[in-house]
């Protein structure tokens, strides 16, 4: 069902982009390399349209709810799409529950509220999204707008307030751990530009794909960089990341407002990761009925629902997987660090196979090609930092070897 237009496509663009980056890293990069990881951020607002672009673009030309997934397929084949379109299904089971955790742990902080009520916290957001995406895009749009026009006016009014404060002693010296502090710095900042490639995923439900895609795609990247960009620099500019890296913004809109700040900073933060995760959840589920589709998952994942047409079986196997995450870490039996690092290493792999997709699929096409190489070599220099966030992805391989040599054996026996 068409039922995507310009503000929901430039809402969950934004919603699925922004997550609980805005409140982590701008702190972080300071404390890494001090007044100039603006450069960093400067730089970053340019890098990330073309990144943004090969995803439009791809999603234009070949709108599928398969998204990424189904691009690599069209380039390099079945086998190689299934696999791609595993690891963005097997990020969001984590991905998105570690999002919840950090918005409702921002908001426990600023309540002073315990780690009970955090998880339960937690759990209401992962279910509320999941409901908000069952009963279909129709409603699920009109949420994610309202949403994130509230985090906008509630973060331009914490900005514009802290203006006042900014002081030209706070970007002295410009530069205290040396040039080599900016490039590190910059490895923290991509994060929080991952998100385009979740949108794909929507292409067959856009009004008007040929237009909004790439509209939605320009307008979201220039309202999330500015948002960024005005961000670290108040939160240079007051100094606040001395006091608090990771909860720099929160410093910030205490100056500003007060005890109240911090509450307002933490109701945003549980809002920008609801957003998040309600264009994850939505995104991953189409994924998951796209693949069984072509027989690359089971077939109880394209169920569908026959009052909303939303996709139930991806849904179900969502809220499954959230609930054995949040069991295994309200239990204890593993971190939030742990987590965090976990779909790192999937996420990226999902956008380089679509960026070298774009290679081979524009390679016709100069400018289209060119954005698509420059994207890909953005995502391949990040990749040397993933760690030991790369035995995640090795996993879910030996599963999907396992998997086919059971359906080999199967065909062989009959």
């Amino acid at each position: 069902m068409k039922t995507i237009r310009l503000p929901q496509a430039i809402a969950l663009y934004i919603g699925a982009v922004l997550g609980a980056g805005i409140l982590l890293v701008p702190g972080l990069a300071a404390q890494v390399a001090g007044p100039a990881s603006l450069i960093d951020w400067g730089l970053l607002m340019i890098l990330v349209l073309p990144l943004a672009l090969c995803m439009a673009y791809l999603s234009q030309k070949y709108p599928h709810s398969g998204g990424v997934s189904y691009f690599v397929t069209e380039a390099f084949g079945h086998r190689t799409g299934q696999v791609i379109g595993w690891f963005f299904l097997m990020s969001v089971p984590i991905g998105a529950p570690v999002t919840a955790i950090t918005g409702a742990a921002y908001l426990s902080t600023a309540l002073r509220l315990p780690d009970s009520i955090t998880i339960a916290l937690a759990g209401l957001v992962l279910l509320l999204a999941v409901l908000i995406n069952y009963r279909g895009m129709q409603i699920a749009g009109k949420v994610q707008v309202a949403v994130i026009a509230m985090i906008l006016i509630i973060l331009t009014a914490t900005l514009a307030g802290a203006l006042p404060h900014v002081r030209v002693s706070h970007f002295q010296p410009f530069m205290p751990n040396g040039p080599w502090s900016i490039g590190y710095a910059s490895t923290l900042l991509f994060w929080c530009f991952i998100g385009w490639e979740a949108i794909t995923n929507y292409s067959t439900e856009f009004v008007n794909p040929e237009k909004d895609v790439h509209r939605a795609t320009i307008i979201s990247a220039l309202i999330l960089g500015i948002l960024y960009f005005m961000t670290a620099f108040v939160i240079v500019g007051t100094g606040s990341y001395h006091v608090q890296g990771q909860a720099a913004l929160v410093i910030v809109s205490e100056q500003v407002f007060g005890r109240g700040g911090a509450i307002i900073i933490g109701a945003a933060a549980l809002l920008i990761c609801l957003a998040t995760v309600i264009a994850y959840i939505g995104s991953a589920a189409r994924m998951a009925c796209a693949m069984a589709k072509e027989g690359a998952a089971p077939r109880w994942l394209n169920k569908q629902s026959e009052k909303y047409q939303t996709p139930t079986g991806g849904l179900l196997f969502l809220a499954a997987c959230f609930l054995i995450v949040m069991t295994a870490y309200s239990s204890g039996l593993i971190s939030l660090t742990k987590l965090i690092q976990l779909p790192n290493a999937t996420f990226l792999l999902n956008y380089m196979g679509g960026c070298a997709a774009g290679l081979i699929l524009f390679r016709k096409e100069k400018k289209k090609f060119l954005i698509s190489l420059v994207a890909l070599l953005a995502t391949l220099f990040m990749f040397f930092f993933v760690g030991s966030a790369i035995l995640y992805p090795l996993i879910i391989c030996v599963f999907i070897a396992g998997q086919r040599m059971v359906h080999s054996l199967r065909k062989k026996s009959y």
